[in-house]
């Protein structure tokens, strides 16, 4: 998953992830997004929720990643989403409650 995956944040939490996954495959499937082919999004439970998308090509995360603004139209509201590399290792901010 190296390279290819990218963490999203700021989607509406009380949304549920099924919802989450779809609008945000959508997003990141068009073109005009930077977007591409994608293998998987996996929207995770947290403080904020976040999700992680998996492309197929690690140069399709690459060029999501230069893409200044990512927004979120969900109705008529614009969410401004955070989009970061995802890395493989947890961070030292990063806690797994199991």
């Amino acid at each position: 998953m190296a390279g290819r995956t990218v963490r999203v944040r700021g989607f509406p939490a009380e949304l549920p992830p099924d919802r989450v996954a779809d609008k945000l495959t959508i997003h990141f499937l068009r073109s005009r997004n930077g977007g591409g082919d994608i293998a998987d999004v996996r929207v995770l439970p947290g403080s904020p929720p976040c999700a992680l998308i998996i492309f197929e090509a690690p140069e399709v995360a690459q060029r999501i990643l230069k893409v200044k603004n990512h927004v979120l139209a969900i109705g008529r509201t614009l969410y401004p989403l955070e989009v970061t590399p995802h890395a493989a290792e947890l961070s030292p901010d990063e806690v797994l409650w199991g």
